[in-house]
């Protein structure tokens, strides 16, 4: 037998083998991943069914940076419909519409992945003092054996880009709810501090202040001059000046009388 003819029939029986476990494949196949995010029903459930938002979360987005997006429809709920076109080759093209929408509880989705129709949607359900979201897509193989083995693969690459997407998704949320800090300026404006000033107290005559110089607003005893701001006092100097008291002016002499001749 020509080598030909044997890799031929190797072939042939290959396919066979392939196509007999295809058979045995399940015709249907969903692909589900889930996200805890510590916020409830009613504030997880607009970022889902607003389309427009599915952006600023979409797990494409991040493996490409220029994919190109449409919207048609309302803007949320029912008949809401957004249409992406990538060159990137395992993004493709594709196109998700809201079929039915019921408020935080399900959004039900007509999917469309790069010709690979099926069905998908959001169920969100309570979780502790949070939330838990599901992402979901499935579809129908049918009796092709190709579509089989397509959807035996898929769970691994789709479920990967749902789970990016419900990070990015719980990220958004948790960082626009969580609470700013407000800005505490210790200076006011005009750059005057808004501490209040406490009035220098009177110092005893005598007393000098630690440091050599008097306070602003405290009393200098009589016959003492008050330092300069910042001046240095010195060493040599008594602590204190000590009051002086001027001399009393002398008595003038008495006048003498004279006598009559």
């Amino acid at each position: 037998m020509r080598p030909m003819t044997r890799l031929f029939l190797g072939l042939v029986v290959l396919v066979g083998i392939l196509a007999a476990v295809a058979l045995g494949l399940p015709s249907h196949v969903t692909v589900t991943r889930s996200k805890s995010i510590s916020a409830p029903e009613s504030v997880v459930f607009p970022y889902l069914n607003n389309l427009h938002q599915f952006s600023e979360w979409s797990p494409w987005a991040v493996r490409d940076p220029q994919l190109a997006v449409s919207y048609s429809g309302p803007q949320e709920g029912k008949g809401a419909k957004i249409q992406w076109t990538s060159k990137v080759p395992s993004i493709g093209t594709g196109t998700m519409e809201i079929v039915e929408s019921e408020p935080n509880r399900n959004i039900d989705l007509a999917v469309n992945f790069n010709g690979l129709e099926g069905t998908g949607g959001y169920a969100i359900v309570p979780d502790g003092s949070g939330s838990k979201v599901t992402w979901s897509f499935g579809f129908d193989s049918g009796t092709s054996p190709l579509k089989r083995w397509k959807a035996l693969m898929i769970d691994g690459f789709v479920g990967a880009e749902y789970q990016t997407g419900l990070d990015r998704l719980e990220e958004k949320i948790e960082s626009e709810r969580r609470p700013t800090e407000p800005t505490i300026s210790l200076t006011p404006e005009g750059g005057v501090s808004s501490q209040s000033q406490q009035p220098a107290a009177a110092l005893p005559p005598g007393t000098a202040p630690q440091g050599g110089a008097a306070p602003a607003g405290a009393a200098v005893p009589p016959g003492q001059v008050a330092p300069a701001a910042g001046a240095q006092p010195d060493a040599g100097a008594p602590a204190a000046a000590e009051a002086t008291t001027p001399a009393p002016a002398p008595a003038p002499p008495p006048k003498k009388k004279k006598r009559r001749q």
